[in-house]
């Protein structure tokens, strides 16, 4: 239960203690404000609402039940939580009247040190008037807009895709209501759309026709209640660490046994009658999002915090930002989640999966080339300053390993850097690792090997300075390439029945380390702890792995070795990610900046 404490008694006809009952406030008038406080246990979140407020009901909403925020104000209103409840304490035995009490005691929060979260309201009214000429007048200001209408806009991201925009947030803005009218939390509703797009997967595995129409209806359906999901937390402002962890991990999920069912239902018949083994491109799809989106991150992490952060590619984006059509075409070309589930589910019904693989891989590569162009074009172009966190989420994000580590310290430092040493020495590892299994074809052999141990000396090197240069965090990209690549080639070229299922399953989970490495560092708390790394092995590591086990084992050993290497990484990863995401240490972490996914 959270408290709220009136100044003083409402004046005749307010509903402001109604409308903070309707908000889940117990409501107390106390002219002894600092005696009310003491007597609200300390761990309860406590509001001061100044009792001659007048404004919207979701005005009080945004600025008082926000669970992301220590403090939270507006006109006449402030609320904490039980961490800010000494500053509160310190705040109002300093504070001697004067203005409105909401506002001293905000400012003096603010002034030792506690971050208090004003939302922008907008519309909304929120204010404290003095006399009754003026509160008549505030009154009609705040009929005059429509709180529930606002609460519904705002429900949807400011920024999102076009088919998201135009063709699901319509009316899964009014489903998020109705979730919230009956109770519904966002994490059940998360669920939900998990466990359709997995009925959606097993209708595709089924390889009937009927089973792809189905499958790819189901996938629509799931991505409306994806983007349900997200505006019904902020319809009713319910966000949690652990609906952040869910929120995080289950879109990929959703996507990738998608593609697994996809395969399977090749396999059985591809809604033709004859079998296809499309695991190649199930993988190479899984591979291609996966590096995309981390080039996406890198780069966010890498620019973020820079100072001097200025470029003519920047500078022409935003013009053409400031056009229209040219907004919504440069959204729908990078191909976001969006656009590409609506292409998948469309294809799935009417094609076949080599169909819908050709053209996932065709649209996500070119999606890909187009982001990553304009990103190393506005990094050249830039004259910024990257600080030491910048540097850190970057190598972070290129989750070196134990091998990696030892060429860092010993070879690293011997190598002078330079502005682009440490992409080079990536893009050379990268390089050294793929062309000989790729190329050559010596797959499965001691040279490939030979060729692995380069790649993690050569690894380590790039990594032995600071990331702080112009294309650094092109090196977590490179590397996530490399990865996954000699996965995808060893398990192709082997032969081996099974090994291609295998190896989805190793870049799965090895993937699912990846993208929980980038929503802990969103969320402030760093990267997951250097055991966990050094446990399955770093990059170089896994690397090295899987190019022994290739040359080791052929045939059913090898599919066993890949099969064992992914239940292994995917026990620890996913222990130690449930661990984190469901402690009291784990950040609410939530997107709200509409970027593609």
């Amino acid at each position: 239960m959270s408290t709220a404490i009136l100044t003083g008694p409402p004046p005749a006809g307010s509903s402001l203690e109604e409308d903070l009952r309707s908000l889940g406030f117990d409501v107390r008038v106390a002219a002894d404000v600092a005696g009310a406080l003491a007597a609200v246990p300390a761990t309860e979140r406590v509001a001061v609402v100044d009792h001659r407020f007048v404004g919207h009901v979701h005005a009080l909403r945004l600025a008082l039940t926000d669970p992301r925020f220590p403090a939270g104000a507006a006109e006449g209103a402030l609320t904490v939580q039980p961490e800010a409840r000494a500053p509160l304490t310190r705040a109002l035995a300093a504070t001697d009247g004067g203005a409105s009490l909401p506002g001293l005691l905000a400012a003096r929060l603010e002034a030792d040190g506690v971050p208090v979260h004003r939302p922008d309201l907008g519309v909304l009214v929120a204010a404290v008037p003095d006399g009754d000429e003026a509160r008549a007048k505030t009154a009609a200001e705040t009929a005059a807009v429509d709180d529930e209408a606002v609460r519904l806009r705002s429900a949807v991201k400011s920024r999102d895709g076009f088919f998201t925009t135009f063709f699901i947030s319509p009316y899964s803005r009014y489903l998020a209501r109705w979730c919230a009218r009956r109770g519904l939390t966002p994490n059940q509703v998360t669920t939900a759309s998990l466990l359709t797009a997995l009925i959606a997967a097993g209708c595709a595995a089924t390889g009937t026709r009927g089973g792809f129409v189905a499958a790819g209806v189901l996938l629509l359906f799931s991505f409306v209640l994806d983007c349900t999901d997200g505006q019904l937390a902020r319809y009713s402002l319910q966000y949690s660490t652990l609906g952040a962890w869910l929120d995080a991990t289950f879109d990929r999920a959703k996507e990738y046994a998608f593609y697994a069912g996809l395969a399977l239902g090749a396999s059985r018949g591809g809604g033709h009658g004859s079998p296809d083994d499309v695991w190649a491109l199930a993988l190479g799809a899984m591979v291609l999002m996966t590096c995309r989106h981390v080039v996406d991150f890198a780069f966010t992490e890498a620019n973020h915090d820079a100072t001097a952060n200025t470029s003519p590619t920047a500078a022409l984006s935003g013009r053409l930002d400031s056009v229209g059509w040219t907004v919504w075409a440069r959204r729908m070309i990078v191909l976001p989640i969006g656009e590409r589930w609506a292409l998948i589910a469309v294809l799935t019904a009417l094609t076949t999966p080599r169909t819908v693989f050709y053209v996932l891989l065709i649209g996500c590569a070119f999606a890909a080339c187009y982001t990553t162009a304009g990103r190393v074009l506005r990094s050249l172009t830039r004259k910024a300053r990257r600080t030491d966190r910048a540097a850190q989420a970057l190598a972070d994000l290129a989750d070196s390993g134990p091998v990696a580590e030892a060429a860092a310290g010993s070879l690293g430092r011997t190598v002078p850097g330079r502005a682009y040493s440490a992409p080079f020495w990536a893009v050379l590892a990268a390089a050294s690792l793929l062309i000989g299994p790729l190329v050559t074809g010596n797959g499965g052999t001691w040279r490939a090997v030979l060729q692995a141990v380069v790649y993690a000396v050569f690894a380590g090197v790039a990594v032995a300075q600071p990331l702080k240069g112009p294309l650094d965090w092109l090196v977590p990209p490179v590397f996530r390439g490399a990865e996954y690549g000699i996965i995808l080639g060893l398990a192709a070229q082997s032969g081996a029945p099974g090994a291609l299922p295998a190896a989805f399953g190793l870049v799965a989970a090895v993937a699912y380390h990846h993208y929980d490495t980038v929503y802990r560092i969103r969320g402030g708390t760093g990267a997951p702890p250097h055991w966990l790394v050094r446990a399955i092995g770093g990059h170089e590591g896994r690397v090295l792995a899987v190019t022994i086990a290739a040359a080791l084992w052929h045939g059913r050993g090898f599919t066993i070795a890949l099969t064992v290497l992914a239940a292994a990484i995917a026990l620890v990863v996913l222990s130690e990610s449930i661990r984190f995401w469901v402690s009291s240490g784990a950040p609410a972490v939530h997107d709200e900046t509409g970027e593609p996914a």
